[in-house]
């Protein structure tokens, strides 16, 4: 059964549909430099940095962690939104108690597959809602939405949810990624259109 968090737009802004947004039936495909392969065999997922406990997981044992299906909302920063994804997969919370994430955690790091990398502050991640996730609407996420595993983000624009993640590392300090590094917003909030910094 899945859980409804479309209404979480209410603690950032009136509408549901973000201002400078156009609600699309579509789910665009948008990534930094085309889809990366993958091997089921070889692939592994890792957290490090400012843990207890640094964790690899294979795909399988991925699959197999306590998950959830939500239905959510996909914000694109290029100005489109998809509304009632239904998105399965492990919440941040999840894997961050797993890892048993440190005092002096202030910040996270995403890594992907194709190089790309996206930050949050922890208490932006430490969300229900914030999921690494590995199904779509009831089958596994396609090569070209991020499968086998990416992150979703739906209180901020969707390029801080990294496709093809292949990690997660716990920072001290604040470290910019990717596209942050190239004038995107740092904060990425769809309900204040921070989309440039």
């Amino acid at each position: 059964m899945s859980q409804d968090v479309t209404g979480l737009y209410e603690e950032f802004g009136d509408d549901r549909l973000p201002p400078g947004q156009r609600e699309t039936s579509r789910f665009p495909v948008l990534s930094k430099s085309g889809t990366p392969s993958w091997n089921r065999d070889d692939w592994a997922f890792e957290v490090w940095g400012a843990v207890e406990e640094g964790l690899s997981f294979s795909y399988e044992e991925f699959r197999n962690l306590p998950s959830e299906t939500q239905v959510q909302d996909f914000h694109c920063v290029t100005g489109w939104s998809k509304f009632d994804c239904e998105f399965t997969g492990v919440t941040f919370p999840t894997l961050a108690e797993a890892a048993g994430v440190r005092d002096d955690a202030e910040h996270v790091m995403f890594h992907a597959l194709d190089g790309y990398t996206t930050n949050l502050p922890l208490e932006d991640c430490m969300r229900e809602e914030v999921m690494f996730v590995y199904d779509y609407d009831g089958d596994p996420l396609p090569a070209d939405h991020g499968g086998p595993l990416r992150v979703v983000t739906p209180h901020k624009y969707a390029y801080k949810g990294a496709k093809w993640v292949s990690g997660v590392e716990f920072l001290t300090e604040a470290e910019r990624g990717y596209w942050e590094k190239r004038g995107y917003s740092n904060t990425a909030n769809p309900w204040n259109e921070e989309r440039y910094s």
